[in-house]
């Protein structure tokens, strides 16, 4: 069963990618997809319900795995290494060969035909990660059916790229699956380096010049992990003379007298989760993927990629615990959040609101893990599931909202509730699950804040970086319900009750703007709910899902740093109860409504500009000097003469490789 369910996860991807590849009918290629993303959730439920499982597989087709792993991954670098001469990129050429040279003389030379066992070991924590690939990852590949069929109409393609665009998409769930699961550090490697092909295949999908130069940026960056990976792995053998510490349990478990000898490849592998998950100085990648068509920029953000590096140094963190390492990552990580949130501040436009974001929170988790205690653990976690439902939402909206008004920019968006109240209203949610009580999302910040009350550097730049979190999500929220009153006419006659309600269980709203396929309307009406539910079963997640990791890194040594009750979460100093918020939470909505039917006819008033304004106050004009009508602009304030991202990108950048170079000095010293 589990070898069979093992199989389904990495295994069916694979060949459902290649089927869409081969496969020219749009139909049944929509159907593999689906298929493939039904499969994907029940043998990651059933996973999940078995529980803690090891496995090695032998054979594929009569063929060793080992040696499969082996080929492919010198099979992978050297089509990196042909692509990388094809774009005439000498960078790119250099980082490949830095891999394929180090890697061929220690799998030839040095440790040739290495076996680690068990090969895959799915703990709890690959549980829950296998769990949120293979539920969001799907999601988003189905998604992706009707909106690449509309982004190929924008584009006016003659011939359609479809096949190959979901041939990476549906491949990278396999390669994030492989990855969660591996124990071997050669093969995690192999899986590592195929979710940066993806990647680089997906972001220069539309093959424009910015795309095309986007992609060769997140290449040569992940690659730049790809060879920290690869000089740990030899590190690793180098100082442990044993093919033993291979292996990532043996590796985090390592007995107290080799904790000096470990420090440098530990702090390699982080390096490489940090490359992967786009942290300061290495955003820039994350950034430029926003070109890419959303359902990319979703399953980066949300279920894989970005995920991986993050994973890798969450798993890692009991292997450096207490130590000067663990420290330096937790500052690093808080400098990241607060730097990132501050850029956030800064955009308007849609996507790199959310890029950003997106490295903010990923640098929280990271943070979390240096923190390294198992209250820091826990937000760690909790963080990852919340952020993968909320963000891979939000990225589906914007895409949806910008085919439909031809923007990303969150200006253009005002008032957009009236016209697009469905989209809208889920886009509403989602913001308000990364920012305020009682969502997971603010809990796990909550969490963090309290972790890291021993660092005083480090909870000062998460506070920091949590309020002006507040800041650019509650201007975008307020954006939509914001703007001009439409005619009476294109009202609609609903009350907001009922028109929630139906949003949330029947996926439309009448006379909205709602494009009316499944493949668009499931994926976003789920992920919307279940951001809300699973926020709701905060205190059982806890419980089942999130204790039991933490529990497993330290036996013997766990100190429950919460005690959850029927309301939700308690520590020391504090409480979290989430069921009484969300009840206050209706009862204000609902007041909401009832105020807003009593507030009459809405008055237009445009900004004071010191001159008459001209009689339609939807158009921004007043008289100014010389009789003369005049345009004006108005919208928020985006402090870009204070912290615009031309402005403070360079030091920025600058500062992060200083704390880097000091973390490895003192792990080389």
């Amino acid at each position: 069963m589990v070898e069979g369910l093992i199989g389904v996860s990495i295994l069916l991807p694979c060949i459902a990618g290649l089927l869409c590849y081969l496969i020219k009918s749009s139909g049944a290629r929509s159907a593999i997809i689906v298929t493939t993303g039904v499969a994907l959730t029940i043998s990651a439920l059933m996973l999940f319900k078995i529980g803690p499982c090891t496995y090695t597989p032998q054979t594929i087709l009569g063929l060793d795995v080992n040696l499969l792993i082996t080929a492919a991954d010198f099979g992978l670098l050297f089509i990196i290494l042909g692509i990388a001469f094809k774009l005439g990129n000498p960078l790119v050429i250099l980082l490949t060969l830095l891999q394929i040279v180090p890697l061929a003389y220690f799998e030839l030379k040095m440790a040739p035909h290495v076996q680690v066992s068990p090969a895959f070991y799915i703990d709890r924590l690959a549980l829950i990660m296998n769990l949120i690939i293979s539920i969001v990852g799907s999601l988003v590949c189905i998604f992706g059916i009707k909106y690449m069929r509309d982004h190929e109409h924008h584009l006016h393609l003659k011939k359609s790229r479809q096949p190959r665009f979901f041939f990476f998409l549906v491949l990278f769930l396999g390669a994030m699956n492989g990855l969660v699961f591996s124990n071997n550090l050669l093969w995690l490697y192999f899986f590592w380096e195929v979710t940066t092909f993806c990647s680089f295949m997906l972001i220069g999908h539309d093959r424009t010049e910015i795309a095309v130069r986007n992609a060769t940026r997140a290449l040569w960056m992940n690659m730049t992990g790809g060879v920290a990976f690869v000089a740990a792995i030899i590190a690793i053998y180098y100082k442990t003379q044993s093919v033993e510490y291979l292996s990532l349990q043996t590796l985090i478990n390592h007995s107290p007298e080799l904790t000096g000898f470990l420090m440098l490849p530990l702090a390699l592998l982080c390096f490489a989760g940090f490359t992967k998950s786009a942290q300061v100085p290495f955003q820039s990648w994350l950034c430029g993927a926003m070109v890419a068509p959303t359902p990319v920029s979703a399953l980066l953000h949300s279920s894989t990629m970005v995920k991986a590096g993050v994973y890798l140094v969450v798993r890692l963190a009991p292997g450096f615990q207490g130590t000067y390492l663990s420290t330096m990552v937790a500052t690093f990580g808080a400098f990241t959040f607060v730097t990132a949130s501050a850029l956030a501040v800064n955009m308007s436009n849609g996507k790199k609101i959310l890029a950003y974001s997106t490295i903010a929170n990923l640098g929280l988790i990271i943070a979390c893990a240096g923190i390294n205690t198992p209250a820091a653990i826990i937000a760690a976690i909790l963080l990852i599931i919340f952020h993968a439902v909320s963000k891979g939402l939000l990225f589906l909206c914007v895409g949806t909202i910008e085919h439909a008004i031809g923007s990303r920019d969150i200006e253009d968006m005002r008032g957009l509730y009236n016209s697009m109240p469905a989209v809208s209203r889920i886009t509403i949610i989602g913001i308000l699950t990364m920012m305020l009580p009682p969502f997971g999302a603010l809990m796990s910040k909550w969490m963090a804040i309290e972790a890291a009350a021993n660092i005083p550097w480090v909870v000062v730049m998460v506070a920091l970086g949590s309020g002006l979190t507040v800041l650019f999500w509650a201007r975008w929220a307020g954006l939509f319900v914001s703007g001009p009153q439409l005619k009476q006419q294109e009202v609609t006659k609903e009350s907001a009750l009922k028109a929630t309600l139906l949003t949330m269980f029947r996926g439309f709203y009448p006379n909205a703007k709602w494009n009316d396929s499944p493949s668009i309307k499931v994926p976003l009406v789920l992920l919307a709910t279940g951001a809300i539910v699973l926020s709701m079963a905060v205190p059982w997640i806890y419980t089942i899902l999130v204790e039991p990791v933490v529990t497993s890194y330290r036996p013997g040594l766990f100190v429950e740093p919460f005690t959850t009750g029927a309301f939700g979460l308690t520590s020391g100093v504090g409480a979290f109860y989430v069921l009484p918020v969300f009840l206050v939470s209706i009862l204000a909505y609902l007041l909401a409504v009832l105020a807003s039917k009593k507030g009459g006819h809405r008055v237009i008033s445009a900004p004071y500009m010191c001159g008459e304004h001209y009689h339609d106050p939807t158009q921004p004009k007043f008289r100014s000097h010389m009789n003369s009508w005049r345009d004006y602009l108005a919208g928020n304030v985006y402090l870009h003469e204070f912290i615009g991202e031309e402005k403070i990108s360079y030091w920025i950048n600058i500062l992060s490789l200083i704390i880097l170079i000091v973390m490895f000095g003192e792990v080389v010293r």
